[in-house]
């Protein structure tokens, strides 16, 4: 292959398309020598490095999300492609962590293939879940709470907040009245830099992740239309089939090997 090929990448390539695994040994940049067999990584560890690899590479640490955080609405991301429950075109992944103080910024919109953070933002839980911080999620209607799990956005519509998205919740028992409770995306002045200054935290919503004004019409435009949006927080009670890490693997490796396929024809 005329190119550089990471350690990461080219032994990802041998667990799946080599007939013996084999050592690697470099001599000029751009060459790589098979020898001597060695054992290669399982599909599971190849998994748990790739999404190491995409929260040091978007620097995630710093950015505030936590590792296992990501984790989880990374393997919930995966499975939902498996599924086919999201747009083939986007590959963005928003994560809602309410475990964090509403001071601070809790949303990240990463783009999984650039391994980049898009947006990093304020956003609001519901009044019924608690005051600075959220701590009581409900699925029921009129309890003003926000709900925990996975959502695929849908079509945008203007409403009394102005330019607002759908979602669909998919966790039986923890999200999916979204719809019959207006479980939306919007924005709202209560969210700001500004408010927090007077008030020590963020105003609250009736249940609705709201966000900055200044940013909700970029931000709507750009994850609608069928992308993963992830709440989390510390529950005892959630649970959801879509952190099922062997079926999120499925995924990983159809992308991955695709992906191979590409590279080793060239």
């Amino acid at each position: 292959m005329n190119k550089i090929i990471s350690a990461f990448s080219f032994i990802s390539i041998l667990s799946f398309v080599s007939p013996a695994n084999s050592a690697i040994s470099y001599g000029t940049p751009d060459t790589v020598t098979i020898s001597q067999p060695v054992a290669v990584s399982s599909a599971r560890e190849s998994f748990e490095d790739f999404l190491e690899n995409v929260y040091d590479e978007a620097d995630l640490k710093k950015a505030g999300l936590s590792y296992d955080v990501f984790r989880r609405a990374a393997t919930g991301y995966y499975n939902l492609k498996e599924q086919k429950k999201l747009s083939a075109s986007k590959n963005l992944l928003t994560v809602i962590d309410f475990g964090k103080h509403s001071s601070e910024k809790r949303l990240w919109i990463v783009d999984m293939n650039k391994k980049k953070v898009l947006y990093h933002s304020l956003v609001a839980h519901g009044m019924g879940s608690g005051n600075e911080r959220a701590v009581k999620f409900s699925n029921v209607v009129n309890s003003h709470m926000s709900s925990l799990g996975f959502y695929v956005t849908e079509n945008t519509y203007i409403g009394k907040h102005g330019l607002s998205l759908k979602l669909n919740g998919l966790d039986r028992g923890f999200n999916t009245k979204a719809k019959e409770r207006a479980v939306v995306v919007h924005g709202a002045d209560y969210v700001s830099e500004a408010f927090v200054k007077q008030h020590g935290r963020l105003g609250r919503s009736h249940g609705c992740p709201a966000l900055p004004k200044e940013i909700t019409s970029q931000v709507v435009q750009l994850i609608k239309g069928g992308t993963c949006l992830y709440i989390d927080a510390p529950s005892a009670n959630y649970t959801s089939a879509y952190l099922d890490t062997d079926s999120a693997i499925k995924r990983f490796e159809t992308e991955i090997l695709a992906k191979q396929k590409v590279l080793l024809s060239k």
